[in-house]
């Protein structure tokens, strides 16, 4: 079975994505949407996509589609992810989902009801890199595992008209570089009972920068950081009774991780990815859908879910009120 791919959004983020279809056996790239008829016939031109749609209603409805790649601002996620799914139309949500837990728990809501494929972009979560760590700590190879430590900075120095800084375009270090953290350390850990979040707003009122410490019952805990103001390395520990697990910079798309034990050299593990990395993922979905299954054991609606509950416990704490924009289909 041939799973037949359409984009919404041709943005910087589509570009790198869809790169990387050369490398998914069974996929086909058909359609592009864009309410800017030049951008999207820019785009189809540049990746060889042979139709080119002047609206997103226009790609959901096309029978040709079984599933598009949702990359416009955030807070549009919701609206067309829940349009495509009750039409039938299995959709891949760029991160972070959506911009609230009310929005994310409607769209899964209707996925599930729908039984139609839904899931998150989060591409770390399918790095051989990662899939190898997630082995070794099944494994016991660090033993009881404790803590996680991330952080994800950059130095942002674009002007305040910059998408960055727009709530209503979805801006700030949460939706672009939190979800990433917080989403390694739920992946690890489960999800936190505890949220406290301290960190710093632009004056249009979106996050620059963020420390988290997520607890749990136990004792366990994670310690997380990200900005848009200062460039960090970019790199992950998963702490445990016996070792620990360093994921290097940048850890949201490493090709490889370093085992600690005491007493042991350090162990370096290799495990390139496919292409840049997008690879993985468009594998996931196309496979899943051509099995027909409703989603992906490795990033389950629970999951992310459970991570924007996080951030949106870390928004309220921040003073930060998310925009979830209407969409005009």
């Amino acid at each position: 079975m041939t799973v037949r791919w359409g984009v919404i959004g041709p943005g910087r983020i589509a570009d790198k994505v869809v790169g990387d279809f050369g490398h998914v056996p069974g996929a086909e790239l058909v359609a592009v949407a864009s309410r800017s008829a030049e951008r999207g016939a820019a785009f189809a031109r540049r990746h060889g996509i042979p139709r080119v749609h002047d609206s997103y209603q226009a790609i959901i409805d096309d029978p040709d589609v079984d599933v598009v790649y949702v990359a416009t601002p955030h807070p549009q996620h919701r609206g067309i992810a829940l349009a495509a799914l009750n039409a039938g139309t299995a959709v891949l949500v760029e991160k972070a989902f959506t911009v609230s837990s009310v929005g994310t728990r409607e769209v899964a809501a209707a996925a599930r009801g729908t039984g139609v494929f839904a899931m998150e972009a989060m591409w770390t979560r399918f790095f051989p890199a990662v899939l190898r760590m997630r082995e070794l700590i099944a494994d016991g190879a660090i033993g009881e595992v404790r803590g996680v430590q991330a952080d994800l900075g950059v130095r942002n120095e674009t002007g305040p008209d910059d998408r960055f800084y727009s709530s209503e375009l979805g801006g700030g270090a949460l939706f672009d570089l939190g979800v990433y953290v917080i989403s390694f350390a739920q992946m690890v850990l489960g999800n936190p009972t505890d949220v406290l979040a301290r960190g710093t707003l632009a004056e249009t009122g979106v996050d620059v920068e963020e420390s988290i410490v997520l607890g749990y019952p136990d004792g366990r805990s994670a310690a997380l950081y990200c900005s848009l103001q200062c460039a960090t390395p970019g790199s992950a520990r998963v702490v445990g009774t016996d070792g620990w697990i360093e994921v290097p910079p940048r850890f949201h798309h490493p090709d490889g991780v370093v085992l600690h034990r005491p007493g042991a050299e350090p162990e370096q593990i290799s495990a390139p990815s496919l292409g840049a990395g997008y690879a993985h993922e468009l594998i996931e979905v196309t496979e899943r859908i051509a099995a027909g299954e409703p989603e992906s054991a490795i990033m389950p609606l629970s999951d992310t879910i459970a991570v924007q509950d996080v951030m949106a416990a870390v928004a309220d704490q921040l003073g930060m009120v998310p925009v979830e924009g209407p969409v005009d289909l």
